[in-house]
């Protein structure tokens, strides 16, 4: 999924840290959740809520490390929901596979559908829906960053509107002659 020349390779190098921070509240709920932890603690240990801050966070490291623009934000965006949402879909079938009960296929945490059903929800709707409005999101807070924020020194990526020229941060400049 080249984007504004960045492969697949950049892109994991990049969400790294959120991938392991997702990573890490997967097993922390399941591991409290086993433990017998009162429910209500582990509702706190969500990994979609994880996964969608990560998407968040994802538009501030494109924007500081200068990793690209919007396109690059949708697919970080993309990258995490699957990852996360294949992480559910992971414990679920490892549930139904062993014939074991986890935090993820609990009636009391994922509803009533069997476990068919809750796979193909994550699967579809799971991803299509976080990653819309990931990418909604993260793109918001990429522009709100390159107004408020912006960059010194070069081009942050993808410019605003036409007639925008990202290396002048002016409208209506083309190129490097600041006389116009």
């Amino acid at each position: 999924m080249p984007a504004r020349g960045h492969g697949l390779r950049e892109y994991l190098r990049l969400l790294a840290p959120l991938l392991g921070v997702i990573a890490a509240v997967w097993v922390l709920r399941l591991v409290i959740a086993m433990a017998q932890v009162p429910h209500d603690v582990v509702r706190l240990m969500s990994v979609t809520l994880a996964g969608s801050l990560s998407v968040l966070a994802a538009a501030f490291l494109i924007h500081f490390k200068r990793f690209g623009g919007y396109a690059s934000v949708i697919g970080a965006a993309f990258l995490l929901v699957v990852y996360y949402q294949g992480l559910i879909v992971l414990a679920i079938v490892f549930a139904t596979l062993t014939g074991t009960t986890n935090v993820f296929v609990a009636p009391e945490f994922g509803g009533r559908m069997t476990n068919t059903q809750h796979i193909l929800g994550h699967l579809t709707f799971g991803v299509a829906a976080n990653s819309i409005l990931g990418a909604a999101m993260g793109c918001l807070i990429l522009r709100m960053l390159r107004v408020f924020v912006p960059l010194k020194g070069g081009t942050q990526g993808t410019a605003g509107p036409p007639g925008f020229a990202a290396s002048q941060g002016t409208p209506g400049r083309s190129g490097g002659n600041p006389s116009g």
